[in-house]
């Protein structure tokens, strides 16, 4: 599968991805072991973050960035994540019918992945996935998130560079911005900066460079920029790339992409760790039997919640 995989073989991708989404011990022993020996072959993508308020136009403007993409000779893969319902565990999984130009485009690859429960939204598996279409040949990675709340943080520390998306209001509506996602932005875009709102979409961008003006930047090579789009237009997206383009290059400086990479890639070592560590305690046979009534202790007041996760801890510690 390594093989194939490497020379573009969209079906093996596809059946890799579903290899390292899947629950199942054995196929995440088979996961892992590809995942190392495609190691080499990854790492060489710009990793692009994209989120937004709803009704700001992402799918459009993932696909108009998409085709603009392609169109410049780059092979583009579009990890979007679906929220999974919490009462049947099923997702919608609808991006393909929401981006059908750009998901017939044989230089892009669109692969919508249900949230599984995990934290904000985020896939789990969503850095594995990636590593795959890197090792495929796809040297733009763009991950869409469901909105914007927790989900964003987790997003933002597997990308390069992250950017949010905003619908061109002011006023209020940048009241309602959370000031933790703002400051996660690297690049903020006014989309639907068309027709009669480009006199609104550009109040927006000013108060937008007023508000991040305020606000202590990430990086000391680079200040956020606020930019305007049209993705039903196509306008702004040459100036997005280059400016894309030009953050690159000024946080190569110092090899601070680099580091950053690495910080990530060691907070995924540690949230994997946390993960498995939960999913043995919980299947833990001891564990397993103890935890109903310790819960229900709990929640009549009967004991402390740090005294009962002490007790269960110890318990899974027993030899």
């Amino acid at each position: 599968m390594k093989e194939r995989i490497i020379s573009g073989n969209r079906r093996a991708l596809a059946r890799a991805i579903t290899l390292v989404e899947s629950v199942r011990d054995d196929h995440q022993q088979q996961a892992q072991a590809l995942l190392s020996d495609l190691l080499p072959e990854t790492g060489k993508s710009v990793r692009i973050g994209i989120s937004g308020t709803p009704g700001v136009g992402k799918s459009t403007f993932i696909e108009a960035f998409g085709k603009f993409l392609t169109a410049q000779g780059h092979k583009v893969a579009v990890l979007t994540i679906d929220p999974s319902s919490k009462r049947t565990g099923g997702s919608i999984l609808g991006d393909k019918t929401r981006m059908e130009e750009l998901s017939r485009d044989p230089n892009a690859f669109i692969r919508p992945s249900p949230s599984g429960g995990s934290l904000g939204g985020v896939a789990r598996r969503t850095r594995e996935v990636m590593l795959l279409c890197e090792a495929a040949g796809y040297d733009v990675i763009l991950i869409e998130t469901v909105g914007v709340g927790q989900s964003e943080t987790t997003v933002a520390d597997m990308v390069d560079i992250f950017m949010l998306l905003l619908a061109p209001a002011g006023g209020d509506e940048l009241q309602g911005i959370k000031r933790g996602v703002m400051e996660l932005a690297d690049i903020i875009v006014i989309n639907k900066a068309d027709g009669d709102l480009i006199p609104v979409a550009r109040r927006a961008a000013s108060e937008y460079r007023g508000a991040v003006s305020l606000m202590r930047p990430k990086s000391k090579h680079w200040k956020p920029k606020v930019l305007m789009t049209s993705a039903l237009e196509k306008a702004g997206i040459d100036t997005l790339w280059e400016t894309i383009g030009e953050y690159r290059e000024a946080r190569s400086a110092d090899e601070e992409l680099t580091r950053q990479r690495e910080e990530q890639a060691a907070a995924w070592m540690w949230a994997e760790l946390g993960d498995t560590l939960m999913n043995r305690l919980k299947s833990h046979e001891q564990v397993s039997v103890a935890l109903p009534r310790m819960e229900a202790d709990v929640k009549a007041g009967l004991i402390s919640p740090t005294a009962a996760a002490q007790q269960l801890l110890a318990i899974f510690l027993e030899k």
